[in-house]
């Protein structure tokens, strides 16, 4: 017999939701019902992807109240995200939420507790859980190829301000913060994720550029390890582009993923940097596909809201730091 496919609300209709919807309609058990976005423009874009007969409204919460749905995809401005989530819960409804999950912890532990009291899967948008090499890094730190964490080093950079100038994300009422809240949400998540640390302390520095969120951040983290490390996140490169490196260091070794998917190893057994190219036979999926597999019990959930917390944890103590010019500033857990 074959399964009832999950029917799928999205709230939020952009360019980011579009490349959900795109790869919702690729999974065999989920159809794409319905759409909501204030945004005429945005909604007819996005019917464009879907195909006509999806149901389309401005407002999201008549979406849920008329339509049957097993579970939505919000993508949304940043600080949107908590009221819209909550709501979705209390409707008992599944949700797929893009990053940051939330723009306060307070926030995010009101979500972690409302998704177990309904029972209702909550999963982030961190993409990186599901590739191969960040999936194979994370099992060889756990694995102790490098022995304990000693230091972490990463670098981001884009050409952000540029391409930002008249939109929401500069807007702090919408985005919540700069490019640390926004591309530098998915950096802070993966390092966490890969290498389990917990940040303890941190010192941080930043340069708005004139605007009025964070462009440039410069931060220094204490691990309660003992392990520390350095984020830098450049908003305002001149180059079009992309660009990130990350060094994982440890008693035994260390890894290095530089700019281009590639992943090089140095340790007791090879000193000089391996180059990495079997990451495994594991099956590759994505956050489309895991959450209907989450819906219907038939995998686990590789981005729950616990991910996100940890990610708005450190950025607010990154936050107090830079308000407060550089002074340490502990990370403030439940």
């Amino acid at each position: 017999m074959q399964q009832t496919k999950r029917r799928i609300g999205f709230i939020g209709a952009g360019g980011n939701a579009r490349g959900h919807m795109r790869n919702m309609m690729q999974v065999p058990g989920a159809q794409v019902v319905a759409l909501a976005d204030p945004s005429p423009a945005s909604l007819a874009a996005a019917v464009k992807v879907t195909g006509e007969g999806v149901s389309t409204y401005e407002d999201y919460r008549r979406m849920i109240a008329e339509e049957t749905l097993d579970g939505v995809v919000i993508s949304t401005p940043h600080t949107l995200h908590y009221e819209q989530v909550m709501t979705c819960l209390d409707k008992g409804l599944h949700v797929l939420i893009e990053k940051p999950m939330t723009c306060t912890s307070a926030h995010a532990r009101d979500i972690i507790q409302k998704a177990a009291e309904t029972g209702k899967v909550v999963l982030i948008g961190y993409q990186r859980h599901y590739e191969p090499r960040f999936r194979w890094v994370k099992k060889q730190i756990k694995d102790g190829l490098i022995g304990r964490v000693t230091f972490v080093q990463c670098f981001q950079s884009q050409n952000w301000l540029r391409s930002q100038q008249g939109k929401w994300r500069l807007d702090p009422a919408l985005s919540g913060g700069g490019q640390l809240n926004d591309s530098g949400s998915h950096l802070v998540d993966i390092i966490l994720w890969v290498t389990g640390l917990e940040a303890d302390t941190v010192t941080a520095f930043v340069d708005k550029r004139g605007e009025a969120v964070d462009i440039n951040s410069a931060v220094t983290v204490k691990f309660t390890n003992g392990a520390i490390g350095n984020i830098s996140v450049v908003g305002d490169q001149v180059a079009n582009g992309f660009w990130e490196d990350i060094i994982i260091a440890g008693e035994k070794g260390m890894i290095w993923l530089p700019h281009g998917g590639k992943v090089f190893v140095a340790n007791e057994a090879a000193m000089t940097p391996q180059e990495v190219t079997d990451f495994g036979d594991e099956p590759v999926t994505n956050k489309d596909q895991n959450f209907i597999d989450c819906i219907n019990g038939a995998a686990a959930n590789e981005v729950p809201p616990i991910c996100g917390l940890k990610v708005i944890e450190l950025t607010e103590a990154i936050w107090r730091s830079m308000d407060a010019e550089g002074l340490p500033v502990k990370v403030e857990r439940s």
